[in-house]
């Protein structure tokens, strides 16, 4: 991600962060994006907790954490009015 925002100029752009993982979160990721794309417009980010893994097994997103999930995208696509 550093790399990314470093070597592209995104000046004038809307940047949307959004993180997934599977526990660790986002420490200071999205504040690390609003230094380097210092010049664009960066809304507020989503996170999540995405599946696990476990002994080399990864635990897949479903059932009630999926509907959750959906759900929880949603809003927040309505709170930064990139849906309805």
């Amino acid at each position: 991600m550093k790399t990314f925002l470093t070597q592209h100029d995104l000046s004038g752009k809307t940047v949307i962060p959004f993180n997934t993982n599977a526990g660790y979160g986002i420490g200071t990721s999205f504040e690390t994006i609003k230094q380097l794309a210092k010049d664009s417009k960066v809304l507020e980010g989503f996170e999540m907790k995405g599946g696990i893994e476990r002994d080399g097994v990864l635990f897949v997103m479903e059932g009630a954490k999926l509907t959750e999930a959906e759900k929880n995208v949603k809003q927040w696509l309505k709170e930064i009015r990139i849906s309805k």
